[in-house]
């Protein structure tokens, strides 16, 4: 890897070497900036350098005064104006009058191979720039558009490194690849967590089935376009960002101390039948160990960007570095990136254009146990964490020596597993223009990446719990190796009053991965780097290697009319090819769209009225596809079972179980969608107004269900397509955008998605498909997904109660008192399977933001508010009870004790009987409110960086979800899963709140 940035480094050396950069004597320029139409000034007019970011503004009465070079041209902007330039050429007055614009109607938009006027745009797309992006501190770019679009669902997981999960418009697919596809400088991927996100320049996403299909064969779950930043023409300016902060949990669950554990314990053991003795003689034991202070820590973060870019009439180039240190809230977790990027273009002459960009990424992280979350939560307060010799603190001495009680300080210790991943991923392009309106694009790009995991356990004994006797090294490596081709011609021209684009296209792509799993016994720890899988026994030792190939072939079009800016037409087709369905009926698939606007202000009998600056209606149709699913999933798979033994002849044979059956014939997965907009403008579109409804439908959903073992199969699944997904909703989006007289400008934007999610056309009819058991106590299971209902619903034993007296719990089998009372559904006096119910549902409803941008003189401040509501979370954490875990401070202060003392909460035997079993007492709603990011920035005067030989001088305050309001009693109730189990709460790593000091100089 060191290599590979050598060579970056050179080549960046080389290219600014060889780009020949005007420079100019710098002269003062001063003047004034009013309004075209009433004369006003016009207080915080921003103006730039052209070709560079250094600039300044206009103060309270519209004067500005800027060092630029003598034959520099300016540029001022300002919302709601016409942009305007003007050429220096040694003028040092040059007074500026700013036509009022509808700005945002010619906003252009990045749309699938190409761009558009926002305002000829009839699909439904969702825009956020890159300085949005750039503003906050987050580590990953998904992680910023949270709250910023419309019926864009994001989760946070929150461990170092880790990818949040994006969901657009609910939820569509249930089996494979359910996550969105990334276009990235037009190279696809399956996350972006490669992106610095200061190299960030804008984000499209394609939320409606007309402005994704373009990307037929991947776009069934939504499609993010991401353009990072290009050098601009002018003088070498040099950027960097950095930040400096720490993380800190935020809303932690207060658990009970040493005394109250031993309380609860021991009113358990006496609710036992027959009852126990006591565990605790004495339960007057103190606080105890709190293990979250014990094992969690305030964490450090810094961050480091630093970019050049520039150009000269012919090339431009942009180099980045940038370098991120993530402390974990979990002691000794890190998590570093480096990343570099290189792009440059150069205009060959004028019809013919080429670049490239390059993105290489270095990341390695010291990891954190999967389950040190759950052990916290379980582990007991009356554990020391060292006894008074140095040994750990034994669970066993208290007889506590069950599954769930560790000593998570040991567990933590003697966890040594590192996580390094390198990927270097790029394009190139030429771009060629002919015959006046045709254009001619040719780009390949592609990505290396390798990820490997290293775990080593040593020898060691902490207890009689907690030891190994064998040490062991685990190496799990996966390589990738993925290209794309893709041409396009372009037929572009404007006559009169029309306008077309016709587009032609061809992609040709293929994606490989190669893995290996190896293990080897007794190898002997020296230091990190000496741990091979040769040192340990050979005989012990297990090498496993798989591999994948999936390539696709695609042909698209797409027509774009418009007649007198009014009537607006967009049609396209895609045919795809995937290699995951050879052997099926059904290798290729096409997927059509068709959209259609009305510009209806600009009609000859609106020019009157007064009341709208923008009205348009727009309406669209379209299918796309989903390949993001196991290779060859039309091949049947046998697995060979030890458990399983045939005889012929008098000698045992290994048997074999059928692991996946298939229909004859698998069907493409394919989601249908139709979408109607309204947008509106206001009083010269300072208020802007955006409508969609949506429906989309998910047809033929390929996923898997359990099948019977009289078929020939232990533990098998039947693949197949098993049901259509419908999610169908409203989004709202309304941005007020002004300034004052007095030097005040600000930005309200506020967003709305509703979402209903719905099963429907089951194969197998009304018969349910049950999950949700992952980490939940064994033999439960706490989801179901059926016809005419959401997916993966939580479902269980309505709570209406809990029995006072074991007089009253007789009338019950297998109850007693301090139990949960159950509802009995179908009154046959038995508490069954039969009488589970509908408990709650894990896809959000609602899905809000606010977004707001103040600027007053050299001031600004950024406040964003984002949430869900009408969402329901399992906390599986507290049902998950295997012994003598501890229990929440919340559960030890409301549970019931004897008669009448709770109705609500059982007693502390919650291990017993169906007291842990999935109930209504375990779903919790999971509606939040959160104060996403506030930034408060300064910006030096210009006078007094321009003396420092600086061009701009930022310094900010930022803090990121510092303030969470919810009811739900477990960390956060932002909790992820795959479809089917989703919102299961079991090991959900905590909320946290980061505090960072910034620093934004441009020199």
């Amino acid at each position: 890897m060191k290599r590979i940035f050598t060579r970056i480094s050179v080549l960046a050396a080389f290219c600014l070497l060889t780009i020949n950069v005007a420079l100019a004597q710098n002269i003062t320029v001063k003047g004034k900036v009013i309004d075209g139409g009433d004369k006003t000034p016009l207080p915080g007019v921003s103006i730039l350098i052209k070709g560079t970011q250094s600039g300044t503004q206009t103060d309270v009465n519209g004067n500005y005064s800027i060092s630029a070079p003598a034959n520099a041209t300016l540029v001022f902007n300002f919302v709601g104006y016409t942009a305007a330039e003007q050429a220096v050429n040694n003028q040092t007055t040059i007074n500026v009058s700013l036509a009022s614009s509808t700005q945002q109607l010619e906003q252009v938009v990045v749309v699938g191979y190409g761009t558009q006027r926002k305002i000829d745009v009839t699909g439904s797309v969702g825009n956020v720039k890159g300085e949005d992006i750039s503003k906050q501190p987050s580590v990953n770019p998904v992680s910023a558009l949270q709250g910023k679009v419309a019926g864009v669902s994001i989760t946070n997981v929150g461990t170092p490194g880790a990818s949040p999960k994006i969901t657009i418009r609910g939820t569509g697919t249930i089996y494979g690849n359910t996550g969105v596809l990334y276009v990235v400088d037009g190279v696809w991927y399956d996350d972006i967590n490669f992106l610095n996100p200061a190299d960030i320049a804008n984000i499209s996403i394609l939320k409606d089935a007309s402005s994704q299909s373009i990307y037929g064969i991947r776009a069934a779950n939504g499609v993010v376009l991401v353009t990072t930043n290009k050098g601009k023409r002018g003088d070498a300016v040099i950027n960097y960002n950095g930040t400096v902060g720490f993380q800190k949990v935020t809303n932690q669950v207060e658990m009970a101390n040493a005394s109250e554990y031993a309380t609860a314990v021991n009113e358990a053991y006496s609710l036992l039948n027959p009852p126990v003795a006591p565990l605790f003689a004495n339960t007057n034991l103190g606080e105890g160990t709190n293990w979250y202070d014990v094992i969690l820590r305030d964490a450090l973060v810094t961050n480091h960007q630093l970019s050049v870019s520039g150009g000269t009439e012919k090339s431009t180039y942009n180099l980045s570095l940038g370098y991120l240190d993530q402390d974990g809230i979990v002691k000794n977790n890190n998590y570093k990136r480096y990343t570099a990027r290189l792009s440059n273009d150069f205009q060959i002459f004028d019809p013919l254009k080429v670049g490239y960009n390059v993105t290489a990424t270095s990341s390695k992280s010291k990891d954190a146990p999967s389950g040190i979350f759950r052990a916290l939560y379980a582990a007991s307060p009356v554990v020391p964490v060292f006894n008074a010799d140095g040994s750990y603190g034994d669970p066993n001495a208290f007889n506590l020596g069950n599954g769930s009680n560790m000593n998570p300080q040991a567990t933590l210790d003697f966890f040594n597993q590192n996580t390094t991943k390198y990927k270097v991923t790029g394009n190139v392009y030429a771009e060629l223009k002919f015959l006046k309106n045709f254009t001619f694009k040719t780009s390949f790009g592609g990505d290396f990446g390798q990820e490997e995991v290293r775990g080593y356990v040593g020898v060691y004994k902490a207890s009689n719990t907690q030891q190994n006797t064998n040490s062991k090294l685990d190496i799990d490596r996966v390589e990738n190796r993925n290209w794309i081709i893709e041409n396009t011609l372009t037929y572009d021209k404007k006559w009169a009053d029309h306008s077309l684009t016709v587009l032609l296209g061809q992609t040709a792509q293929r994606n490989k991965l190669y893995a290996i799993n190896a293990d080897a016994l007794n190898v002997p720890y020296t230091s990190e780097g000496d741990l091979y899988l040769a040192l340990g026994n050979a005989a012990s030792r297990s090498i496993v290697d798989r591999g994948e190939l999936s390539t696709f072939a695609s042909y698209f079009a797409r027509v774009n009319y418009g007649y007198k800016n009014k009537y607006l037409i967009n049609a396209s087709v895609r045919r795809d090819g995937a290699s995951q369905f050879f052997g099926s009926n059904n290798l290729w698939g096409n997927f059509p769209s068709i959209g259609a606007g009305w510009v209806i202000s600009n009609e000859d009998f609106m020019k009157d009225q007064k009341i709208f600056s923008n009205l348009k209606l727009r309406g669209s149709w379209g299918k796309v596809g989903n390949a993001g699913v196991p290779f060859n999933p039309s091949t049947e798979t046998v697995d060979q079972t030890p458990s399983l033994v045939a005889i012929f002849g008098g000698i045992p044979y290994t048997g074999a179980s059928v692991r996946m059956l298939v229909p004859p014939t698998l069907f493409w997965e394919r989601s249908a969608g139709t979408d109607i907009g309204l947008e509106m403008g206001f009083l010269n579109n300072r208020l802007t107004v955006e409508a969609d409804y949506y429906n989309r439908k998910t047809e033929q959903a390929i996923f898997d269900i359990p099948i019977f073992k009289n078929l020939g199969t232990v533990n098998g699944r039947l693949i197949a397509n098993q049901a259509d997904i419908r999610n169908r909703g409203f989004e709202f989006l309304a941005t007020w955008a002004d300034k004052t007289t007095g030097g005040f400008n600000y930005s309200i934007s506020g967003n709305v998605g509703i979402n209903n999610n719905k099963v429907m056309n089951v194969t197998s009819g009304d018969n349910p498909i049950y999950s949700g058991g992952a980490g939940l106590t064994s033999g439960y299971l706490s989801t179901r997904t059926v016809n005419n209902r959401p997916i993966g619903e939580f479902f269980g034993y309505q709570v209406i109660g809990v029995f006072q007296t074991d007089a009253e719990a007789a009338a019950w089998p297998g109850f007693k008192k301090g139990d949960f009372k159950y509802a009995d559904i179908n009154n046959d006096g038995v508490i069954d399977l039969k009488d589970r119910v509908v408990l709650g549902n894990p896809n959000p409803k609602f899905t809000y933001g606010l977004n707001t941008n103040f600027a007053y003189k050299n001031f600004d401040l950024t406040l964003d508010i984002q949430g869900v509501a009408d969402v329901d979370v399992f906390n599986a954490n507290l049902s998950n009870r295997f012994g003598n875990e501890n229990y929440t401070k919340d559960f030890f202060d409301h549970r019931w004790t004897g008669p009448g003392t709770s109705n609500t909460y059982a007693s502390a035997n919650l291990a017993g009987g169906l007291n842990n079993a999935p109930s209504s007492f375990y779903v919790e709603k999971g509606d939040y409110i959160r104060l996403r990011n506030i930034q408060l920035g300064y910006s030096l005067p210009t006078a007094i960086v321009n003396k420092w030989k600086m061009q701009r001088l930022r310094v900010f305050l930022n803090a990121q979800n510092a303030v969470n309001i919810f009811g739900y009693k477990g960390f956060s109730p932002e909790v992820g899963g795959v479809p089917t189990s989703a919102g299961i709460d079991t090991n959900v790593y905590p909320l946290f709140a980061t505090y960072n000091f910034g620093v934004n100089v441009t020199f």
